[in-house]
Formats: C-alpha cells, structure tokens, sequence
C-alpha cells in the first residue's frame, strides 16, 4: 500500500461576488493560477455559514451553462433550484442535485424562506469532448451515512468506503462528504489513479503529512492507493473530498461557459443574449434573468494544469 504522505499543494481560497446585482461571496478555491482542475473538478464555490436575515442570502437569476456539470452540496439551509429542462426541485442538506449543462441549459438559484443560515458548496464537473454537447439532464440523489473509524461519510458521486453511487458523471469521478470527529484518524482506500482534492470547511485537517485550516484545499497527486485523514481539532471536522482521473483536455472557462476555444465562448454568449432555444427558458422565477457581462478586450486563453513542482 502507497499512501499520500507529503505531496499535498494547499490552493488558498479566494472572496468572489456570485450572481449579479444581489450578489453573496463565495470562497473560491478553483480554478486558480496553480491549478486548474483536479480530476474533472473544475470549479469550486464554498460559502456561508450566512445568516440570511443580514446577507439576504442566495438570489441569482436564470443564467447559461455549457460544457459542464454543475454540483449542489448545503450544509444547512435550503435553495430552491428551477432549470430550463423543467426541473423543479430543492437542495437540501446530505442531498445531492447535479445538473448537466451539456449544449446549453439555464437555470435560477433561490435560498428558501425557511433558510435562517445558508451553508454548502457549488461545484462544477468539466465534460470530455465526446460529451460537451450532451443534452440537458437533472440528477437528484441522497447518500445514506458510512461509519469508518471515527468518520461519517457520505459519498454523492462515485465509490468510497464500500459505497457506490448511482449517479452518473461522464469521467471517473469522486465526490463525498467527511465529518471526523474530534482526534480522530481515518485512512480510505483510494483509487491510485485518481488526483484528490480536500476541501475543509470546519476544523483543521492532516492530509498526509500537512494541515489544511478552514476554506482551504489540498491537493494529492496520483500514485497512492490510501489517503489519510487526521482530525486535529477539538470538535467535529467537515470536509468535502473530491477525486477523478487526470482531465487531459485544455478547456476554455469564461462566466458560465466551457469550451475548447474562444469561438466557442462568443458563440454561446451570443446565443444568450439572442434567447435562442439553445439555453431555454426558465419558468416561476420572479425577476429578469442575468445579462453576460462584456467580453475581455483580448482572446480567452486556454487553460491546464501547470506541472507540479
């Protein structure tokens, strides 16, 4: 057995608006300059605890997807989600919602009246070329709990501590919630060919041989079978782990969008701003739906991961 021990990069977060003129700030971890995507995990958005009566919560309009998965994941809290495929459904605490944006969809987010603190992470999945085009699609599943050596786990997509998901992604793919209680040392089994990227939102977490503190990501490369966790808090640590096979492909992100090529970017915001059938529409949200913002000045580079040091 080979383990992840001493190869762990930490991504320090980043405070970014979400959503337009009603914007909450997420903590952003990816994409970043030193990395972009770990597996096919291309972006990740960690938020709250907020208290809504002061924040406002979340409240963004329908917007445009492509190239991409997207991953809901609360904490606490509610959000109400409305797409152009006609889904209608909640996010809810230990439940997933993941929607593909294949071609083109749209959709509104909305924290619920119920909501008194929102807490969770977004999370976007990067579609290979073979699949980028896929039609609109909306997923909803809701882990049971694993109990391993002092850790509850509950694994939303992929395979972890014996569980499988059902959930279907288009590259192998790891996603699973980690509460550790407090001291406790737990090591999983893990697929030597994935990268692993751990998210901490509550207490300072050992990943290998390196403390990650709240809101940061470690980053493991391929190569071990294990990987170790360590509680060194004196409460209950959370974290998000998230895994997948290296994603090959140079990918062009810009807004809402994933594509190959800058063409590809103008094509799709101008299909947006034309409300062509491409993206749909989206039904019961009361509001206007979000313009894309103008396009920079120079080509939109592509982007990869640049070689570990």
């Amino acid at each position: 057995m080979s383990n992840l021990e001493a190869e762990v990069d930490v991504l320090s977060p980043r405070d970014v608006p979400l959503g337009g003129p009603r914007a909450m700030t997420v903590r952003r971890t990816l994409p970043q300059r030193a990395r972009t995507l770990i597996g096919a995990w291309c972006f990740v958005d960690h938020y709250g605890p907020d208290d809504v009566a002061s924040t406002g919560g979340m409240d963004v309009a329908p917007h445009p997807h492509t190239g991409l998965q997207t991953v809901s994941w609360l904490f606490s809290g509610e959000i109400e989600h409305r797409d152009s495929l006609g889904s209608h459904a909640f996010v809810r605490p230990g439940e997933l919602n993941l929607m593909t944006g294949g071609y083109g969809i749209s959709h509104s987010e909305v924290s619920t009246a119920r909501t008194t603190v929102l807490h969770g992470v977004q999370l976007w999945v990067a579609l290979p070329e073979e699949h980028r085009h896929t039609g609109r699609d909306f997923q909803h599943y809701a882990p049971e709990p694993v109990r391993l050596d002092g850790a509850e786990i509950r694994v939303f997509l992929g395979s972890l501590a014996g569980h499988d998901s059902p959930v279907r992604t288009f590259t192998p793919l790891l996603g699973a919630e980690v509460l550790l209680e407090p001291g406790a040392t737990v090591t999983l089994a893990v697929d030597p060919g994935f990268e692993h990227g751990l998210l901490v939102d509550h207490g300072t977490v050992r990943m290998g041989d390196t403390s990650l503190r709240p809101a940061e990501l470690g980053y493991a490369p391929t190569g071990g079978d294990t990987l170790t966790l360590v509680n060194e808090s004196d409460d209950m640590a959370r974290t998000v782990l998230l895994g997948g096979t290296p994603f090959e492909e140079q990918i062009v992100m810009w807004w809402n969008f994933i594509g190959r090529s800058h063409e590809d970017i103008i094509q799709a915001r101008n299909d947006w701003q034309e409300a062509s059938d491409r993206f749909g529409s989206v039904s019961g949200y009361d509001g206007d739906r979000l313009p894309a913002p103008a396009l920079p000045n120079a080509r939109i580079a592509p982007r990869d991961n640049p070689p570990r040091r």
